[in-house]
């Protein structure tokens, strides 16, 4: 009986509330005013995956020529002293970039190698290897192991394409290096396989 009256009650109450209020309240989703996006040209809106190579544009080249400064090496450059020592005879830290993992390591002038460091051993599992993170921490690792053990002035030479590869250079400045160069080895090949067929969407 009680249950009776109740459920009129809520009725009554749920009616004039209907009365009152505006039919927009009632909508609860907006299916018909869903803008429709082209697939493909939400695609090229993506921004494009990073490759390392963002940091690299940043130097104009042109406007360091006509200062007169000693920026590119010439025939006294293997002669040349950086803290009392010969360009020549300076440690050279190789760091190998790839898409997956970045792999760091010191050898002295003969090419003898010192410390090797990875994002592996640091501590980085899987996919978070190929981050620009992982190979920042990495470099901070190895380049306070280097100023441990006396290393202060080095060579820098990179090779490969990938996120770690401006990070690292950062993470070796951060750990108190000087970096006096830094070569480029990345293998170009002038005569690439064919590539993948463009995706139909």
């Amino acid at each position: 009986m009680i249950m009776k009256q109740l459920c009129r009650i809520f009725k009554q109450i749920s009616l004039t509330d209907t009365l009152q209020a505006s039919p927009r309240s009632f909508y609860t989703s907006t299916f018909k005013y869903r803008e429709v996006v082209n697939r493909k040209e939400m695609l090229k809106s993506v921004p494009a995956v990073d490759e390392g190579a963002i940091g690299e544009k940043s130097i104009d080249v042109d406007s360091m020529i006509h200062k007169n400064v000693d920026t590119f090496p010439d025939f006294n450059t293997p002669n040349r002293l950086f803290n009392g020592v010969p360009f020549k005879n300076l440690p050279i830290f190789n760091i190998r970039v790839s898409k997956n993992n970045t792999i760091i390591n010191l050898t002295d002038a003969k090419g003898l190698p010192k410390f090797i460091r990875s994002c592996g051993v640091e501590g980085f599992k899987n996919a978070r290897k190929g981050t620009n993170i992982a190979a920042q921490a990495t470099a901070v690792s190895i380049g306070t192991k280097a100023v441990e053990n006396g290393y202060k002035t080095v060579r820098l030479t990179v090779r490969g394409l990938g996120p770690g590869r401006m990070a690292a250079i950062k993470g070796l400045q951060i750990s108190g290096l000087e970096i006096v160069s830094i070569t480029d080895n990345t293998r170009v090949s002038w005569n690439p396989p064919r590539p993948r067929k463009q995706r139909k969407l």
